[in-house]
């Protein structure tokens, strides 16, 4: 109940009015009270002081006679008015000055206090001394009632004039003021309750506003914007929290941005993401790290299941940025490399590990070590015949026939063009790799360069007793790209052909058009290629066959050379399946050829005009 600001502000008001009531009554009462006190005594004082000698001595000329108790009344109560005398609140008596007891009076002996007051007491030991100057006149606040004993001395007579109010007058102003605080305390209340109403109004309800407001802010609301109906604190209140409201919508929006572009680098990058929370618990894992694990890792996989035999979860935990754990983890026939790092030092923390399939990067490292060894080997062969042949000549001298000598010469002539030719691929490679190798693109007719290269095979062939024959399916048409490259391809294939045919082979050539493309294909029946070799056939320098490549002066580079240009002109080059001994080799090339910079271009910047 009480939890309400509206009651909150109504008891208040009420505690604060009837405590300003309660201290205002207690201040009124007592300086009424004070006030009749004083009023009493300074009466007194003028009655009996120094101003009024006459009343004084006319009282101790009374007090010398016989019946002085008597005259003594008669004089008071000629002087009654002047003492404030009513007979009803306010009386005096005349007592014996030794005994103290009553002889006279505007009252009964009766209404007199049982207890002597101390003032009474102090007029009585006046008397004893014969003091005529001590008066009983002692104030008592808390007393209820007023009272003053004067010793009267006349001849051997003391007499003691006791004047005693019983306060009634006060009392009974003190219920008044009591009654009209008590009054105004009811007023105070009624007014205090209205003003809390006017109040809670005026506070409670913009808070209330603002409590609604709140409310729909955490309900993720945004577009409801308080009004501000005052200049005050709380419409300065409701302005910030509006100004609030907006920037905490911005701020969201920016957190939920930057969360989408989170979610949506994890759910499409090719390395995976994987992370755990302080106690091993999957937090989130990416699909990439599914696909690398080849297993499905639901909700309820922990790092134990997954990594545990690898690396400790709390020692990776207890790393320090930017320290991370690296290691690698073989899936099958993938090689994937580990990054493992806390990816926070406070309790909401965990480990993140990043997945990266460097499979490729082996293979390519073990290619590129069997290249280096390739390209050793095959200059080394010819560079030690080219030695050993010198060497005789030089060593002979004049004791060589000149026929052995011109044949030495020619072997060593032989194997320095073999070099030569290998250096020159390599270095034809190397430009494509680079993009250093301008390409001259033209329109020129497909079949016109087929039978070009086909015309110009024909005499090899011929000598080896291959049957060539070149037979086009339908019209070809003119394709754009760099004919005199297409033309080495065109050769390479054809030449293979030719040279890895046993003689008397039979060698067809056919072509043909699509929609976009132009396509050439070069069937034999010659010795073909085992289907383990046949995923590297393209790489560089490698054989199916070393010892008969290098017999017919192969240097292994051709096909790797050949599948360079046909990509840079956007083409594919690959081996067909067909039945029987014997390869197929098939040319694709697109006939209009994509403009630099297109989707799809592999060789920006090399499709010149130059």
């Amino acid at each position: 109940m009480f939890r309400s600001l509206h009651m909150k502000l109504t008891l208040i008001l009420l505690l604060l009015i009837t405590s300003l009531m309660a201290v205002v009554g207690a201040f009124l009462t007592t300086s009424v009270t004070s006030f009749y006190i004083d009023s009493f005594y300074q009466q007194m004082s003028s009655a009996f002081g120094a101003d009024r000698r006459e009343f004084v001595a006319d009282l101790r000329s009374a007090a010398a006679q016989p019946d002085g108790a008597e005259r003594i009344q008669e004089i008071m109560e000629v002087n009654a008015g002047m003492l404030g005398i009513d007979y009803r609140t306010r009386n005096y008596y005349v007592l014996d000055g030794t005994a103290g007891s009553f002889l006279a009076g505007s009252a009964e002996s009766s209404d007199l206090p049982r207890e002597q007051s101390a003032n009474l007491l102090t007029a009585r030991n006046a008397v004893a001394r014969k003091d005529a100057s001590t008066v009983g006149d002692e104030s008592d606040i808390s007393a209820d009632y007023m009272d003053v004993a004067i010793p009267i001395f006349g001849g051997d007579n003391a007499f003691i004039i006791y004047i005693l109010d019983n306060k009634d007058t006060v009392s009974d102003l003190n219920n008044q003021l009591f009654q009209i605080i008590m009054q105004a305390l009811i007023i105070g209340l009624l007014i205090s309750v209205l003003l809390s109403f006017l109040l809670s109004k005026t506070m409670v309800g913009p808070i209330e506003k603002l409590t609604i407001g709140a409310e729909r802010v955490a309900a993720g609301d945004f577009d409801s914007e308080l009004p501000v109906e005052s200049t005050d604190e709380i419409g300065i209140l409701t302005g910030t929290f509006n100004e609030m409201a907006e920037v905490l919508q911005s701020t969201l929006a920016a957190v939920e941005n930057e969360r989408n572009k989170l979610d949506t680098l994890f759910l499409h990058m090719t390395d995976g993401v994987v992370a755990f929370d302080r106690e091993g618990h999957l937090i989130h894992c990416n699909p990439a790290a599914t696909e690398l694990l080849r297993r499905s890792i639901d909700p309820s996989c922990t790092y134990e299941e997954l990594l545990g035999d690898l690396h400790p979860f709390q020692n990776v935990l207890a790393l320090q940025k930017p320290n991370y754990i690296e290691d690698e983890l073989v899936v099958g026939d993938r090689t994937l490399a580990l990054y493992l790092t806390p990816f926070s030092d406070k309790a909401q923390g965990g480990v993140l590990i990043l997945l990266h399939d460097v499979t490729e990067q082996h293979r390519n490292e073990e290619r590129r070590k069997e290249f280096v060894a390739n390209v050793s080997h095959e200059l080394r062969t010819p560079l030690t015949n080219v030695r050993s042949y010198a060497e005789t000549i030089r060593d002979a001298g004049d004791d060589i026939p000149r026929d052995m000598e011109n044949n030495f010469l020619d072997i060593i002539i032989t194997e320095t063009d073999r070099m030569t030719h290998i250096v020159q691929d390599l270095l034809t490679l190397s430009r494509l790799d680079a993009g250093s190798t301008e390409m001259v693109f033209t329109r020129f007719p497909f079949h016109d360069a087929i039978e070009s290269v086909v015309r110009s095979n024909s005499l090899n062939a011929k000598q080896r007793g291959h049957e060539l024959t070149y037979v086009p399916e339908g019209e070809l048409p003119l394709i754009t790209g760099d004919r005199s490259r297409l033309e080495q391809v065109m050769m390479n294939i054809l030449g293979n052909a030719i040279k890895y045919t046993p003689d008397g082979g039979h060698i067809r050539v056919t072509a043909g058009a699509g929609p976009d493309t132009a396509w050439m294909e070069v069937r034999d029946d010659g010795i073909g290629i085992p289907e383990k070799d046949r995923e590297r056939i393209f790489d560089r320098f490698y054989r199916v066959d070393k010892a008969r490549s290098r017999e017919s002066g192969g240097t292994g580079l051709g096909l790797s050379i050949a599948r360079e240009i046909v990509q840079r002109h956007h083409g594919t080059i690959s081996l067909v399946p067909h039945e029987g001994p014997g390869t197929t080799v098939r040319l694709e090339l697109p006939i209009t050829q994509p403009a630099p910079g297109a989707p799809g271009d592999a060789a920006e910047g090399t499709s010149d005009q130059q």
